[in-house]
Formats: C-alpha cells, structure tokens, sequence
C-alpha cells in the first residue's frame, strides 16, 4: 500500500465557508496530528504524546486530508492509504488486527481510510457532509472498489455499546466471501453481550462516521478489538462502492456539485 499526495494534491473541496484538501507539508500534517492527539488521546484519556502529536509509522506512508474552517482553523482530518488490489492489504494497518486473506482476493483498487477525527467543539454536520464529498472525490480519481478502515469505539469496555454491538451482529455483517477473521488476542464478539434495548438507542451507541458508512451498504466484522493503545475498541468497515444504494451516491454527488 502507498500514498498518492503528489498525484492527488491539486483536489480540494469547497462547500459552505469550508475547505477540504491535502496535507501537502510537513506543517500542514503536523496541524492533523494534533487534532488526531485531542481527539484521539486527551479526550480519551490517554496518555499524553510527546509534543502533543499523535503518530505513527503509518504516517509515511499515508494520504493526509484536513478540513478548514472559513478562519483556517482545523475542524477534521484523516487519511487514506491506497492499494492496487486487497492483494497488497497484508501491510496495511488494519491487517495487524484483523485477518484479511479473504479480501486478498479482491481483484480491483481499495483504499484504506483511518484516523478520521473532528474537532469536540464542532457541531456542525457539514462537516461530515464536506469530509465524505473529499472521500467520494480520491474515490473517483483512483477508481477506487471498496473503501475500507477500523471504526472505533472510545474506551476499552464494551458494556456502554451492547446495542450498538447486537445491531451491528444482526444486521450489518460482512459477505462471508470477505469477512476478516479474528487475529488479535483480545476481542469481543458483537454477539456475546445481550440484546437491543431500542434501535434508536443502538444507533445512537455508533460513531457517525460508522453510522454513514451503514447508510450506504456498508458491513462490519463479527467482532471488535480491544486497543490498549489508543483505548479504543474498534471494528472491521468495509464498503464496497458498487452497493452504494443510488439515493445515497446522488446525495454525495449533489456535494461534489454544489
């Protein structure tokens, strides 16, 4: 898997006061990876990184996006690592948690999404709107077939997500074609907590970008992993592009088309 930024950075996306684009500096990166340390770490509880950063060998190797405000604060980011096949998934970083020699069969290109953050003190949903119209734009420039990542949980107990969990067990598992198999040592079966109290409340147990990808036929993996690391609990997500229910890619297109 590789980054693109040279081929990819000219694409930017503006919308409502907001600007999405490429990471193209070292500054530029270094301002999403302090967002990803107050997101992912203090208002987690983590561990403090040295010099307020959250980082990792992945870094190098990604695609880094960032949304701006209409000041030119950050308010989201994330990054992408493409893959001419799921032949090249082995070194990806969900494979270091999840089996992935089902999707190793996959003959066309996918992009592995990760470290998807926005700011606490944001509220605004055009947000999301702004970073999935990005998504949809390096989908299109790289003909991308199925997008990918880990969709995480805060904390490392599962208790809180029970229904969230059973939904995600009864109604949103993976093609057993593709379906990641379990490979780290500390998980938790989605189906092993109990019940669903109310939709409503399972739905709201999600984190909205795994309730996006749900929308447009996303699937997840019949377990989650527990990461001390980043204190999260976290699940397979997969999205192949072509089960994108037509209501929702014209919804992404009307993004893109102002």
């Amino acid at each position: 898997m590789a980054k693109d930024t040279h081929a990819l950075g000219s694409i930017v996306l503006e919308r409502g006061g907001y600007v999405a684009r490429f990471a193209v500096t070292s500054d530029n990166l270094e301002r999403c990876q302090r967002l990803r340390h107050r997101c992912f770490i203090e208002h987690a509880g983590g561990a403090a990184r040295s010099n307020g950063l959250e980082t990792d060998e992945f870094d190098s190797r990604s695609d880094h996006v960032l949304i701006e405000n209409s000041v030119g604060d950050i308010v989201c980011s994330f990054r992408t690592i493409f893959a001419a096949s799921g032949a090249d998934l082995a070194d990806s970083y969900t494979a270091q948690f999840y089996g992935l020699e089902r999707l190793a069969e996959y003959t066309q290109p996918v992009l592995e999404l990760g470290r998807f953050c926005i700011s606490s003190d944001v509220q605004d949903p055009d947000v999301l709107r702004i970073a999935w119209g990005m998504i949809a734009k390096i989908v299109d420039a790289r003909a991308i077939g199925f997008l990918f990542g880990c969709s995480s949980f805060m904390g490392m107990d599962a208790a809180p997500y029970r229904d969230a969990f059973a939904l995600l067990s009864a109604n949103h598992q993976a093609p057993a074609s593709w379906a990641p198999t379990v490979k780290s040592k500390d998980v938790v079966p989605l189906d092993s907590l109990g019940g669903i109290t109310t939709r409503k409340t399972a739905m709201e147990q999600l984190p909205p970008l795994l309730r996006t990808y749900l929308s447009m036929g996303g699937w997840v993996s019949n377990h989650a992993v527990v990461d001390p690391q980043m204190n999260t609990l976290h699940v397979f997500t997969g999205l192949e592009i072509e089960a994108i229910p037509s209501a929702r890619a014209k919804a992404l297109r009307a993004i893109l088309n102002g």
